[in-house]
């Protein structure tokens, strides 16, 4: 992969699009993983108006630090960067103390916590006038659906969703991303337990791109060894799953006749 050269290219895209809007810039999201620290620090290489925010929710510390710490790395070498910290705990206490306890699963209040960080990332974007980034890679946004809905799926533009996750590691090489982030385990922070998102899933990143790139293709499932036929069911039942993610919203269309 030519990564100098993607890199160039998503921050040309970037700049022409937020010309292009008559808006000032970007926010962006930053969790301590490579996904939002390569989107931020790409946004950040646009020169314009860049705000970076860490919005932990019961954070486990060593997500913070790294969140924070990238934060800073951009801030001192992208004048145009600035973090902010957004402490959204109390905010999701209070949808706990409001919510009947009843609905609140596991799955439901992790969700929950994606979307409390989307109203934060878009009251940022209004008031400065900026654009929301999202840090969705091809094999979330397009292969598992990995992402909440109206959550961190819920941005104006993806700068690297046409890029696998192995491309993403290859840019924040270029990049320079600190070496925290580049080894830290992928996960989407939205658990108490702060477990994986390769535990969630039941495949590695580097598993779900074969997968991806296999069902693309259409090889020949009979020559697959049992952990590749795993792999492959697991990425066909989120890709199934998640369907609804990845499509438009569905529009009932009334017929002509019935308007008259």
């Amino acid at each position: 992969m030519q990564a100098a050269q993607v890199i160039e290219h998503i921050v040309d895209w970037l700049t022409r699009y937020c010309d292009q809007s008559g808006l000032k810039g970007f926010v962006v999201g930053v969790s301590g993983g490579i996904d939002s620290a390569v989107t931020s620090t790409l946004c950040a290489r646009t020169g314009k108006t860049v705000l970076l925010l860490n919005m932990p929710i019961r954070q486990a510390p060593a997500q913070i630090d790294l969140g924070r710490t990238h934060i800073q790395w951009v801030a001192q070498n992208y004048p145009n960067a600035q973090g902010v910290d957004v402490n959204l705990t109390p905010a999701f206490q209070s949808l706990e103390d409001t919510l009947p306890p009843g609905i609140q699963d596991g799955l439901t209040m992790a969700n929950t916590r994606s979307r409390l960080r989307m109203a934060a990332l878009y009251a940022f974007a209004t008031h400065h006038r900026l654009l929301v980034a999202g840090t969705g890679n091809k094999v979330e946004d397009f292969g598992v659906g990995f992402y909440t809905k109206y959550g961190d799926g819920g941005v104006d533009l993806s700068p690297i969703a046409d890029l696998m996750k192995s491309e993403v590691y290859a840019l924040g090489g270029e990049l320079g991303i600190i070496e925290g982030i580049m080894q830290a385990p992928p996960t989407d922070g939205l658990w108490e337990d702060n477990r994986t998102d390769e535990g969630q899933i039941g495949a590695s990143y580097a598993e779900l791109e074969w997968a991806m790139r296999f069902a693309d293709a259409g090889g020949d499932e009979a020559a697959l060894d049992a952990r590749q036929k795993e792999v492959l069911t697991i990425f066909r039942r989120f890709n199934q799953a998640n369907r609804h993610k990845m499509e438009p919203i569905p529009v009932c269309h009334i017929p002509e006749m019935l308007r008259k």
